[in-house]
């Protein structure tokens, strides 16, 4: 394999910028600069690449911080989903990925993408308890009585009952504004009408609605994973509490990268990976 694209499809830096490093003499094979693109290589090989160890992972592992409106799917023909984000060096997207769960469609956040369906299998198994963080906008004010249902484990979808949950304030009691008022009503009452006339009745309803005056910043920590669960648990503490706005932050200790921007994506360093493939070595 060429030299530039071993190192390319490890992720350490687009073909062109890694072929400016080769020509600069900052890759080591075997302890020996290599200035050769082109130059053959082994996966077993020893390269150090700006003094850094490069090792072939058939594998790769990805961290998104997937966007609103992009979908948790490997494919889809009408909409984009989280694996049409990931490109290749071609600029191809890569058919051989897939999310690890799914966030919903207006979720941003965290989202692991790989190949290893192995252990992808196994991190999405019931067993495996891994802390899930989510930053929460939510209507109306969350009290300590919201916090104590959520520790006791709050009943949503009329009897199922959810684990032990999380449910921090970072504020509450704070204005809403009139961007927050416009999603609560579409959060409760979105227009779906099918013609004008079903839409008029539609708004007519939306302007009856009681629109909470406030709304909180929260952090909730789940171990599930179920259809809507966390807006299902916030809504179930009653009062016109919706989720507004959700944003997972991490997932187990692996934390989402401030640097990335919604839709940008990056592989998981050694580090992370090794605690990744650790949660399921612990059960």
């Amino acid at each position: 394999m060429r030299l530039d694209k071993f190192l390319s499809d490890m992720g350490v830096g687009s073909r062109s910028e890694v072929k400016k490093n080769i020509r600069w003499g900052k890759v080591l094979v075997a302890g020996k600069a290599v200035r050769d693109p082109g130059f053959q290589v082994e996966t077993g090989d020893e390269i150090l690449y700006k003094k850094q160890p490069v090792r072939y992972e058939a594998m790769q592992y990805y961290m998104l911080h997937k966007p609103n409106g992009v979908i948790s799917a490997s494919e889809d023909k009408k909409q984009t989903t989280v694996v049409d984000l990931i490109r290749d060096q071609a600029g191809n997207v890569r058919k051989d990925l897939f999310p690890v769960g799914r966030l919903d469609k207006d979720t941003e956040g965290l989202l692991i993408i790989t190949n290893d369906g192995a252990l992808a299998h196994q991190l999405l198994a019931p067993k495996h308890h891994i802390d899930k963080v989510y930053y929460a906008q939510v209507s109306g004010e969350i009290t300590e009585a919201d916090q104590k249902a959520f520790e006791e484990g709050i009943v949503f979808d009329e009897e199922r009952k959810a684990m032990p949950a999380g449910l921090r304030i970072l504020k509450t009691g704070l204005p809403m504004t009139p961007a927050l008022r416009d999603r609560f009503l579409d959060v409760v009452l979105p227009i779906r009408g099918r013609d004008i006339a079903e839409e008029a009745a539609q708004e007519e309803a939306r302007r009856s609605l009681t629109i909470p005056d406030s709304y909180s910043e929260v952090e909730i920590t789940i171990q599930e994973g179920k259809f809507h669960q966390v807006k299902k648990m916030v809504q179930a503490l009653g009062n016109g509490k919706r989720v507004l706005y959700l944003r997972r932050i991490s997932m187990g200790e692996i934390t989402l990268d401030p640097a990335l921007a919604p839709g940008e994506y990056r592989l998981l360093t050694e580090e992370e990976l090794a605690k990744l493939k650790g949660y399921v070595k612990e059960q």
